[in-house]
Formats: structure tokens, sequence, C-alpha cells
């Protein structure tokens, strides 16, 4: 079945967002791909569509539980054949994945990169007639990124050993990013390169000087009451007390971070997804994969790490393409907080000043007396 034909009938689809189709055909056609898409420019389906297209398994790798359930929900209600292998496995959905693989009938497999340290796993995928892999959120494998995974360096040696073409695919990647990206999933090898644009024209930026921090946050929640919403805060503390204090003016409003129990942070997510007018009070632990289109605004209750941190956190707001707001907050405390972050770390000096050089920017954008979007957009080289 043609590309087309599978977009119509299995994804919904009348019609190819833009950029999406040069990228789906490069992938169909088995050649090693970089896109750089931004958030809500459909980039997992620049992955599943060509994996129904070819033959054999395309591993996904991906680097959180509750994207790769999320992806695998959806695909299945499709009728499509994917299944993921991760920690939070039942051990039906577990056995049900080694079924589809023996049998030849699943299509996507999921998994976390930490998984890709196991012999076992590289034997299984030997095995299974992986035909291509895919690598969600590709940035990670930078050190030069904002979210750095270890294990997704073990990609690299995959590629190598099942000798099958790779597609990576981030929203965000600074030049350096993206030649560290090429180095270590592409062996250096120059990858047909898609960079669709950095631009998201219906998020509107906004920064602010803290002055009384958390009536800052309180009255820019009131202001879009009953709109889902996502504050970011620097620390789990933080989101705890400002999760309080909203719901004690009215709203609905949970917290979320990595010290919170697997099920907790479920639930959390769970209710993000299905809930109307749900604000969710996070550390950065919360939101990669999330795939909700109609969050309505971001805050940051305190400075991010970087340009590129910063710009995929708002890049959760709007992904359906309809107007939405952003707000950032920041203080000398944040500054010295960052900057003591970055100065303490076991970093090499070049990382470090490499690292200065981004908290600069990010101070230079909040600060900018000109358009913000042409201070973002200039940053990413467009």
């Amino acid at each position: 079945m043609g590309a087309a034909t599978l977009l119509r009938d299995v994804f919904g689809f009348d019609a190819f967002r833009p950029g999406q189709q040069d990228i789906v055909e490069a992938v169909v056609d088995g050649r090693n791909t970089l896109a750089i898409m931004p958030t809500g420019g459909g980039k997992s389906l620049c992955f599943q569509l060509p994996a129904l297209v070819r033959d054999g398994v395309t591993v996904v790798i991906s680097p959180l539980i509750a994207l790769m359930r999320d992806q695998v929900r959806g695909l299945r209600e499709a009728g499509v054949e994917a299944g993921a292998l991760t920690s939070g496995n039942t051990d039906e959905e577990t056995d049900a994945v080694w079924r589809g693989l023996e049998a030849g009938t699943l299509k996507l497999l999921y998994m976390a990169p930490e998984r890709l340290s196991s012999s076992g796993t590289i034997n299984m995928l030997r095995r299974a007639g992986v035909s291509m892999i895919a690598v969600d959120e590709a940035h990670c494998v930078s050190q030069w990124g904002h979210d750095f995974r270890p294990d997704y360096l073990r990609i690299g040696e995959l590629r190598a050993t099942l000798d099958v073409p790779l597609a990576a695919f981030t929203a965000t990647a600074d030049a350096e990013t993206q030649e560290e990206i090429i180095r270590k999933l592409f062996d250096g090898e120059k990858p047909a390169t898609f960079l669709y644009g950095f631009d998201r024209p219906n998020i509107h930026l906004a920064f602010q000087v803290k002055d009384g921090p958390r009536a800052q946050i309180l009255n820019f929640a009131s202001a879009r009451k009953g709109q889902s919403g996502i504050v970011y805060c620097g620390t789990r503390a933080k989101t705890e007390t400002l999760a309080g204090a909203l719901r004690e003016v009215g709203h609905s409003a949970c917290y979320y971070h990595g010290g919170m129990d697997a099920e907790e942070r479920r639930d959390v997510e769970r209710r993000f997804q299905q809930e109307d007018g749900l604000i969710v009070v996070a550390t950065v632990a919360f939101g990669m994969g999330i795939d909700k289109p109609d969050i309505r605004w971001v805050a940051h209750a305190d400075l991010p790490k970087s340009i590129e941190a910063y710009y995929q956190e708002i890049g959760r707001a709007g992904r359906d393409g309809d107007p939405a707001e952003t707000l950032t907050l920041f203080g000398p405390d944040d500054i010295r907080y960052r900057r003591q972050q970055i100065d303490e770390g076991i970093a090499p000096p070049e990382r470090r000043a490499a690292d200065h050089g981004r908290l600069n920017a990010l101070l230079g954008l909040a600060e900018a007396l000109r358009c913000r979007r042409v201070n973002l957009l200039r940053y990413f080289g467009e």
C-alpha cells in the first residue's frame, strides 16, 4: 500500500503537513535521515508511516515511557501492530510483543535507549528482521544539548551492528548539536537533512522580572482560568507549594516531579490528557512526548537552563495551531543559580564555556529590546 493511501486510511489525513512528504519519501527509500521540525509539526508520522510501507520491523528509540505508551495506544487504535518493551509493561503486554515479533506481524517496536545496554536486546533485534531504526528526541545524544541521555550513545553502534538505515528526529538542535547528532548516530556520514523551521507564530513570548513571583503566576493563570496549562518550576518542593496555591484560588491543579512514584506520575499524565482546564505544575521531568494539542499556555516560574530547553518547553503549547501564550519569570537569584550549576559541574572547560554562552543567549532573549521572535529564530540560524 502506498504512502498516500496509508496517510488517509490509517492516519486519517487527506494531505501531508508542510515538509512531511519529503521526509517520508527519504525514509521510505531507506536513506539515513535527520529531520528537525517544530513541535507540533508531525514528526512521529514521518517514521510511523514509512514503517508501514517498508518490510520488517521498525525499532523506535524513545526517551520516555509515557511517550511510547501514548504512541503505541494510538497506533493500535488505528489498526497498526505496534508494541513497546518498557519497565511499565504488564506481563501480558510483553508477551504480546514477543508473539508479534516471532510471527513477523509487529511493524513498530518502541524501546528506551537504556535497553540497548543488554546483549540480549541486541541479539533479539538481530533475529527480529529489523529494517529501520527511528530515533525520537535525537538531541538527547548530544552533550551540547539540553537533555543529554548517555544511553543514546549506543544507538550509533546499533545502526552499525544491524546495518540498517536510521532516521533521527528532533524539534531543537542548534548547529553544534546537529553536528554531534551526525557524528554520534551516523558515524560522521552526512544524512539527508531536513530543517523545517523553528517559528511557531501562534505562540506569544513574554518575560517578566520577578516581583512577587507567586502572585505573578497566580495572576497569569487566573486570566486564563479554565484553560489547560503547564507551570515549570526549578525545584520539586516549589511544584507542590505552587500547585497548592493554585488550588486555593479555585484552579484545578496538580504537581509532577521525578520524586513521585511511577503510578502517581502516570495518573497525572492521564488526567492531563483527559481533563479540560487542568494545570500541571512540574519540573522539566514533565512534558516530553505529551501529545495534548490544546495546551493554551506555559509559564516558567524560574529561568530555564538554555534557549533550547526554553524552546522545547514552550513548544508544548498550541500544538493545534490556535493562539497560545507563555510567560517566563527571571531574577538575579535565577542567574546566580544557573551560573553556579555550570561552574560546579563536572563538564570539561570548553563545555562549561559553551553552557555559559547558552545561558547568556537566554538572558539576551529575556532582556531583548526588539522582537523576541527575531532573537529566538536568529539563535537557531533561521
